[in-house]
């Protein structure tokens, strides 16, 4: 099937399941923090992931060569280790749509790191598309959603994770085309783990707070942002690859931060016009930096 033809309606309902699962992934870590700390929603949500996922992991181990054991674990650390607290420090001081607004930075930085680390080539529009995108990822850092000239700090911790997926995404890119994206999460996912049950079994007081239903809600929000939002979302993000094209998929970019910031303001967030316009700039950004040219005819 190619770009230009129509997709059924089946494909385009599992596009949009998967914008409002990965959208309200950033409503369900405001949820966690209700009760547990930015480090502990981060351990449980890498735990309740990789434990999902370790099934399938076991049995695809062995397909892995031995020179890219360090590049898995490589893809573990800036795919789901380092953005998971990254993510969860953020939301401590901003909102939940800012963040998901930020979040569409990825495919900037994927093509960022890929021409300068990696040496693929880049267009006039793809610098174009950088730069608009990075002016937006400016308004929605420096202003206030009244407007005023304010550094908010933690929108960075938000950056930070999205360059660290952008370097996630080149190495897989690079270094495993021959491993399947299953093999690729589940393997990653189970060399952070450790890290995640050391501090889930040593400092970490998660059991002691469940005393509460709110407590437990926080918990299972959490429970579901890592089954759900990571280990089931990026099965359905592969099948969608499978069944369509890369730049269909892709498409997701644009309708996260759509669900994320309708999902803040329902839950309470003031969204302000300059953020409005700092996301769509994003969008803009990302929009230019990936549409490819239009042949000529004749």
């Amino acid at each position: 099937m190619t770009d230009t033809q129509a997709y059924p309606w089946s494909t385009w309902a599992k596009l949009l399941t998967l914008a409002l699962v990965w959208g309200s992934s950033f409503w369900l870590i405001k949820m966690g923090l209700l009760t547990f700390t930015p480090v502990e929603v981060a351990a449980v949500r890498l735990a309740a992931a990789a434990a999902f996922l370790a099934p399938f992991a076991l049995v695809r181990m062995h397909r892995l060569k031995r020179h890219q054991w360090l590049v898995v674990a490589s893809v573990g650390l800036t795919g789901s280790l380092l953005p998971a607290f990254l993510f969860a420090l953020a939301q401590t001081r901003i909102d939940s749509g800012v963040t998901g607004a930020l979040n569409a930075l990825t495919p900037l930085f994927t093509l960022i790191i890929g021409s300068i680390i990696f040496r693929q080539w880049v267009t006039g529009r793809t610098i174009l598309g950088l730069l608009i995108g990075l002016g937006g990822t400016l308004m929605l850092v420096l202003l206030s959603a009244s407007g005023e000239l304010t550094l908010n700090a933690y929108a960075l911790f938000v950056v930070a994770a999205t360059f660290c997926y952008g370097m996630n995404l080149n190495l897989i890119k690079t270094y495993l085309p021959d491993q399947t994206p299953l093999t690729i999460t589940g393997v990653s996912l189970l060399m952070v783990l450790p890290v995640a049950l050391l501090y889930l079994l040593g400092p970490g007081e998660v059991a002691s707070k469940l005393t509460s239903t709110a407590a437990w809600g926080s918990l299972a929000a959490v429970v579901v942002l890592g089954v759900v939002g990571t280990a089931l979302a990026l099965i359905l993000f592969n099948h969608l690859v499978q069944i369509a094209t890369t730049v269909f998929a892709s498409s997701v970019t644009y309708l996260i931060p759509i669900v994320a910031m309708t999902l803040g303001v329902l839950s309470g967030e003031t969204i302000g016009v300059f953020q409005l316009a700092g996301m769509g700039f994003i969008l803009l950004g990302v929009w230019l930096a990936n549409r490819k040219p239009v042949p000529p005819r004749g």
